[in-house]
Formats: structure tokens, C-alpha cells, sequence
């Protein structure tokens, strides 16, 4: 962990360094579209778009990290009728 003067603690660098990475991965298997079989398209749409929901994730959790949020007390439970 990285503390700096103050008590402020700042994000590591590796998850916004993932986060561009897997994005920039998605826009340009994105852009490439289809190419090759047909029969794997499923699987290629399912890659691009686990590299988009990745992305997110990691951007998410660099910026939850960089705010200093570690943990939620907070418990939401939806019930479904």
C-alpha cells in the first residue's frame, strides 16, 4: 500500500494501467468486427465484452480504492416478488 504524507492513501498504479489496457483490448477487438468463422462469433462477442465488463471493474475498484473506500456497512437486499 501506498501512504503519502497526510494519511492519504493512493490507488496502485497496475489498476488503472489494467483498466486502459483491457479497454483499449475491447475497442480494437471491437473495431476489428467479424473476421474468420462464423461459428466462433459467440465466443468472440462473449471475449470483447468480458474485456469491456473488466475494464469497468477495474476502473470501478482503482477509483473506490483512490477515495479511500475499503469496505461498505451498508447491506441492500432486494427481495423479488
Amino acid at each position: 500500500m501506498n501512504e503519502s504524507g497526510g494519511g492519504e492513501w493512493r490507488a496502485p498504479w497496475w489498476w488503472e494501467a489494467a483498466s486502459t489496457g483491457q479497454l483499449a483490448w475491447a475497442i480494437a477487438a471491437y473495431r476489428r468486427g467479424h473476421a474468420g468463422d462464423s461459428r466462433m462469433m459467440p465466443i468472440k462477442a462473449f471475449g470483447v465484452a468480458s474485456l469491456f465488463v473488466g475494464a469497468g471493474a477495474a476502473a470501478t475498484i482503482g477509483t473506490l480504492k483512490s477515495l479511500g473506500i475499503r469496505q461498505c456497512n451498508t447491506h441492500v437486499s432486494f427481495v423479488l416478488v
